[in-house]
């Protein structure tokens, strides 16, 4: 009796200990690469109206043509903007399946209703990720037994509710896009959230959702757990992420065609955008300096709601990560979702005369 007292004891210590450290990395972290230099980059935004060149375009109208320099220009600039946020998210992703006490976020977000896609949601709000530094997070979330409306509306919210892109987009494009953004992102959300609820399948994924590689071993080591863990979701997802984004750095000439008052205003220009934005990758917040790039060379406003929207909300880079932990057909939807609310929210943008 003793000996199973003293088991017990240390269960609920180790798991005291693995709510704590998950806490202080998902805390410490999230507050080093993002709330910190982000308050920075407000306050920078408020007074000088804009967050620097497009990371597609830099200054110009179009994009490089496609070319082996097109795609290592892109990939560099693009991964020293999410490296710090990518690493926290690996570790977020794998801690949720090992420092977390077992069946915890099953009880939380395991339940395809409601009240577990709006927690989901809420909890994405403070983490402002975007959506490829979400998709380790989503993958680890459904390993632990997360429903796929719960992951789905975790991993959308964090880009597209993101409070910081918001707001720079009040300072940088104007209220009236902030207020567009919140206005079509909870409805998505909300969308796709019912979706995953409603049509992606729960109960065969998650009898197979945590491989026995992933799991922690009886008696090994809570931190050793961790890291194996991070390592194992990193070499899974980061090589063809890797991969993915080169390419579309490469191709994005082929996306974005040079912009002028000619087809800035075109429906045409409007649906290939959506498609565009839909498929290709930024960091955080890349968004508002691609439209203001765009905006000055005489993109409407239908193009620009297209792109506010699907830009942040997924990436075939992210859609290619969360299908390690959901059905890859149910993905297509989720973009094909996605693609429907840029078009609106396009419509929306050029109806209200946004600029």
């Amino acid at each position: 009796m003793a000996l199973l007292e003293t088991e017990r004891d240390t269960g609920r210590d180790l798991s005291r200990l693995g709510i704590l450290l998950f806490l202080v990395v998902a805390v410490a972290g999230i507050f080093y690469v993002k709330w910190d230099p982000y308050f920075a980059k407000a306050l920078h935004a408020a007074a000088a109206h804009t967050l620097g060149p497009s990371i597609v375009t830099g200054t110009s109208a179009a994009a490089p043509p496609f070319s082996i320099g097109a795609a290592l220009d892109y990939g560099i600039a693009y991964f020293q903007d999410i490296w710090q946020a990518l690493a926290v998210a690996l570790l977020l992703g794998a801690g949720v399946q090992t420092l977390l006490p077992d069946g915890w976020l099953a009880k939380v977000l395991g339940r395809a209703d409601v009240r577990s896609s709006a927690i989901a949601g809420v909890a994405a709000v403070p983490s402002m990720m975007c959506t490829c530094c979400a998709a380790p997070l989503a993958v680890g979330l459904r390993r632990a037994n997360a429903s796929p409306g719960a992951v789905l509306a975790y991993w959308v919210a964090n880009p597209v509710l993101n409070p910081a892109t918001i707001i720079f987009l009040g300072f940088v494009l104007g209220w009236g896009w902030a207020l567009l953004r919140v206005a079509v992102g909870v409805p998505l959300v909300a969308t796709l959230a019912w979706y995953g609820n409603r049509y992606v399948p729960h109960a065969d994924l998650a009898l197979q959702s945590v491989p026995p590689s992933v799991v922690r071993r009886p008696g090994e080591n809570l931190i050793t757990a961790w890291l194996k863990a991070t390592l194992r979701l990193a070499l899974g997802l980061v090589p063809e992420y890797l991969v993915i984004v080169l390419v579309l750095g490469a191709v994005r000439s082929l996306l974005f065609p040079a912009m002028s008052p000619v087809i800035g205003g075109s429906i045409l220009l409007l649906l290939l955008l959506t498609v565009a934005g839909t498929l290709f990758v930024v960091p955080t917040a890349g968004e508002v300096p691609i439209l203001q790039t765009l905006f000055s060379y005489g993109l409407g406003s239908a193009g620009g709601g297209a792109l506010m929207l699907t830009l942040p909300a997924v990436s075939l880079p992210s859609l290619w990560m969360v299908g390690k932990a959901l059905p890859r057909k149910n993905l297509a939807v989720v973009a094909a979702i996605v693609a429907g609310f840029g078009v609106i929210t396009g419509l929306l943008a050029m109806l209200f005369g946004l600029h």
